[in-house]
């Protein structure tokens, strides 16, 4: 019993030392930048949100962020980095539906476990896609998109942001519900794949609604549909996929923010608050919704939950769907 008694008493010890501890650092965290990773190119959707929170939340509390931007792998290797990193506050990352997502459920292997391997911070914004043209294409409206790659037996050629991404997984969906076959043509970002598509190199793209904003708005771009089951208030003109023709039509990407496993809860307790505070300001949410976003919220818990139920969702989309990247 003594033994017993000395081995609770030490254990009680170390778990007191252990959150003594993780407090003290919770306590003098931010004393130098936060890293803050975006998993894909700058310009693109990701990274415009990010900055967007980033730059608020430093403007309420004045903790400084690096923002980093790593492409490739479909938004995995930046989210790798975040997964390895120190477990210290100091390295957080922009996570989304397709590297927590779609990407465990459609690839054979996944660098990390984003169940094991990632604590989640705090939801950020949901976002619709998108489906544009070249402004110098022929094809003025889905139909006219649908008929022509029926008319097409190889395919009409869709560029992707990456391979994996809400906009890759939203092609493949309207091309399996029109009834036509489509090519995937992938790149290291949304930027890259818009230039390259607006040069005639690609013919369609589901893009986010950040990325294709301002070349619909210098006329280099036609939006012939959205994937939400609702209209874009930024995009009011444009109807959905589902009014033109395929009802239940849905595919929408979520951004949340992570951190490597095993981050003290404080720091990213703290972390929660702040961008809970700076998503209920008036200001940001009405330049997310310029840019066709719409804030969401949660303590840590309630989205951790969120991400295991999206998930399971994505998941069983991609099974029945027989859907496979290498």
């Amino acid at each position: 019993m003594n033994i017993h008694r000395r081995t609770l008493a030490a254990a009680i010890a170390v778990l007191s030392a252990a959150t003594l501890l993780g407090n003290a650092h919770a306590q003098g965290w931010p004393d130098r930048p936060v890293r803050f990773v975006v998993p894909y190119t700058a310009g693109g959707g990701t990274d415009a949100v990010t900055r967007l929170i980033a730059d608020k939340i430093t403007r309420d509390t004045r903790w400084a962020f690096v923002v980093d931007n790593k492409p490739g792998g479909g938004g995995n290797i930046g989210l790798d980095q975040v997964a390895k990193s120190k477990a210290d506050g100091y390295t957080i990352g922009m996570g989304q539906t397709a590297n927590l997502a779609i990407n465990p459920a459609a690839l054979p292997k996944m660098p990390f476990d984003p169940a094991k391997d990632l604590v989640p911070v705090a939801l950020v914004a949901e976002i619709p896609m998108v489906l544009v043209v070249p402004a110098q294409s022929p094809l003025k409206s889905l139909a006219d998109l649908v008929k022509a790659a029926k008319a097409k037996p190889a395919g009409l050629n869709q560029a992707l942001a990456s391979t994996g991404t809400v906009g890759h997984l939203a092609g493949e969906m309207l091309a399996r519900k029109a009834g036509f076959k489509v090519v995937n043509v992938p790149y290291k970002g949304a930027a890259p794949a818009l230039t390259e598509m607006i040069g005639g190199q690609t013919d369609y793209m589901f893009a986010t609604p950040q990325s294709v904003m301002g070349l619909l708005q210098a006329g280099k771009l036609r939006a012939l549909a959205v994937s939400s089951s609702r209209r874009v208030a930024a995009l009011g003109h444009v109807p959905t996929v589902a009014e033109q023709g395929y009802p239940g039509f849905e595919a929408i990407d979520w951004k949340v923010i992570v951190a490597p496993a095993g981050t003290p809860a404080e720091i990213v307790k703290q972390l929660n608050a702040a961008a809970a505070k700076a998503l209920a300001e008036p200001a940001l949410i009405a330049k997310l919704a310029e840019e066709g976003s719409v804030p969401m919220q949660g303590n840590p818990e309630q989205v951790a939950r969120f991400i295991k139920t999206e998930q399971g969702a994505w998941g069983a989309l991609i099974r029945e769907a027989g859907i496979r990247f290498e």
